[in-house]
């Protein structure tokens, strides 16, 4: 427990009295964390509204917090964005790394699924996060956290790509103009979603995952079979 938590404090002259930052209004006690609630406010309303036309005291109040609470958690706008926009990468990082290892697997199974990962995560939340990466505040340094997470993400993917039978035979220019295509186009949910936001998360996912191995280089008569493989990859939790 850190120390930005309300937690329930026992006192000798008021057991179990809760104590720590005042909220606005009561919330459940089964709710979710303040910090939690504030990420998931901010997510809507900056989706939603957009960026610039939402303050920290419109989501402290929609997550029934007082805007000095707000700041117990986040040292303003800017640092809820951050952690929004490095939670739309994180978790494709850490599955990436996974799949680097998994050398047993065909490189071309690891990049389907790490394409299709990063599709799903990009385009099954509640709101279109990677809408945020358009944003011109991200371009400041306050976002470089980002920006390195994204790369080093960019770069697993240039090396599962060099790891296929196709790309051992690109040159290292052919190498990182093809990496730059197949990062686009599994980023390229983010506008699909926006312009459709009906579409199936799962299958908008898998045709970009084949899609990419198409680009990679890889002949369609090897996808079925490919794809198969990814799945019992992510299926392990790789």
């Amino acid at each position: 427990m850190t120390l930005c938590e309300d937690h329930a404090v026992s006192t000798p002259n008021t057991p179990g009295r809760r104590v720590g930052r005042p909220r606005a209004q009561e919330r459940p006690a089964d709710g979710p964390e303040p910090r939690e609630e504030l990420l998931a406010v901010a997510a809507e309303l900056f989706t939603t509204r957009g960026y610039t036309a939402t303050s920290t005291r419109s989501i402290a109040e929609r997550a029934g917090l007082r805007q000095a609470s707000l700041y117990h958690y986040f040292d303003g706008k800017e640092a809820i964005l951050a952690d929004l926009l490095e939670g739309t990468v994180r978790p494709s990082l850490e599955l990436a790394a996974g799949l680097v290892s998994r050398t047993e697997a065909s490189p071309e199974a690891r990049l389907w699924a790490l394409c299709h990962s990063d599709a799903t995560l990009l385009c099954a939340g509640p709101h279109n996060l990677g809408a945020l990466y358009l944003l011109p505040e991200v371009g400041a340094e306050r976002f470089a956290d980002f920006h390195r997470l994204r790369a080093e993400l960019k770069s697993a993917y240039t090396g599962l790509l060099a790891a296929t039978e196709p790309g051992a035979h690109l040159t290292p220019e052919e190498l990182a103009l093809r990496a730059d295509l197949l990062f686009g186009l599994t980023e390229s949910v983010i506008l699909i979603r926006r312009a459709g936001p009906g579409h199936d998360p799962d299958a908008l996912a898998g045709a970009t995952a084949d899609a990419a191995l198409r680009v990679a280089g890889v002949p369609q008569r090897a996808l079925a079979r490919l794809r198969r493989e990814g799945l019992g990859l992510l299926a392990a939790r790789v």
